[in-house]
């Protein structure tokens, strides 16, 4: 990763097709922005064969607008299901280690960095900013995650089986021990929508908990990215302490689920939207401005934090 030295602006995105046209990244680096987070699904390998799987990655690569970006973007990321190698994937895929080894390589992390020495894809960075330093925590939720439950289709609420597994979770405790003025945590998994019945932490809700509890014992400002939904949406959940916990869910970018028209969140700010998104923070001394963009510099929904 090339080196950051300031933060202001921070893009993300998720749910990216590197054989279909991508019409948002000149959108994107013309905010100009400090950073590029990947939510998940850069591509869609969907493989065992990390051949195939590579092949993607270089495509994606060699994508005219991505490859503007990466000349001038540090470029961070965590994977989701189908960049992991199988929808809904979880800890028992058989390519999960190989495959690791393929996204890192997509991301140009060295071969001698530390995340490299441990099993999943977890990661972590440290910015400055205006506003203070930024603390971001990239999740793994696929490479340790137990089978989800499920019964006659519908996801089952069970409290025995857990997202993030024994070594992250202590990781993760130790991340969050460490003094930050703003956390940002992405994953490509909704966190704070609970009523949906596909993919989301609420089907692991002793994971949720803690990590709800987590976040409840530190006094930064939080801001939860997450991707997979094909739709982009904002949505905001009160902690126990009183904190508000801001989450931004930024899906697709080649893609959207079009035809959905309704869908329960009780934590949702505003109408999700079903256009091409892409995130975008941006950080003043007092505020953080949360906006889902789209073609064409459209602003497509506005969050603000003090």
């Amino acid at each position: 990763m090339n080196q950051v030295n300031k933060v202001k602006t921070i893009a993300f995105g998720s749910c990216n097709k590197s054989d279909e046209e991508q019409v948002l990244w000149d959108d994107i680096s013309a905010t100009d922005p400090d950073l590029w987070i990947w939510l998940g699904d850069a591509i869609y390998g969907d493989t065992e064969d990390m051949t195939i799987m590579r092949n993607k990655y270089n495509l994606q690569k060699r994508n005219a607008g991505y490859k503007a970006l990466m000349e001038n973007v540090p470029v961070v990321g965590i994977w989701d299901d189908h960049d992991y190698g199988i929808n809904n994937g979880d800890k028992t895929f058989p390519a999960k280690s190989g495959s690791r080894d393929a996204f890192y390589d997509f991301l140009d992390i060295s071969k001698d960095n530390k995340f490299r020495n441990r099993e999943g894809a977890y990661q972590s960075y440290r910015f400055n900013s205006i506003a203070g330093e930024i603390a971001l925590i990239l999740l793994d939720t696929r490479y340790f995650k137990d089978p989800a439950k499920r019964d006659k289709g519908k996801y089952v609420y069970d409290e025995s089986i857990d997202i993030l597994g024994v070594q992250q979770w202590q990781w993760l405790e130790s991340e969050l021990s460490e003094s930050a003025d703003i956390v940002i945590i992405a994953n490509g998994t909704q966190v704070i929508p609970e009523d949906h019945d596909y993919e989301k932490w609420a089907n692991y809700p002793s994971s949720r908990k803690r990590l709800f509890d987590l976040l409840d014992g530190i006094n930064s400002k939080v801001v939860l990215l997450s991707g997979d939904r094909h739709i982009g949406e904002l949505s905001q959940k009160k902690l126990n302490n009183g904190m508000l916990v801001s989450e931004v869910t930024s899906s697709g970018m080649t893609h959207t689920y079009k035809g959905l028209k309704k869908e329960e969140n009780r934590h949702r700010i505003d109408a999700f939207t079903t256009k091409l998104n892409y995130g975008l923070m941006t950080i003043t001394a007092d505020s953080i401005f949360l906006q889902l963009r789209g073609d064409n510099n459209s602003v497509l929904r506005t969050l603000s934090l003090k």
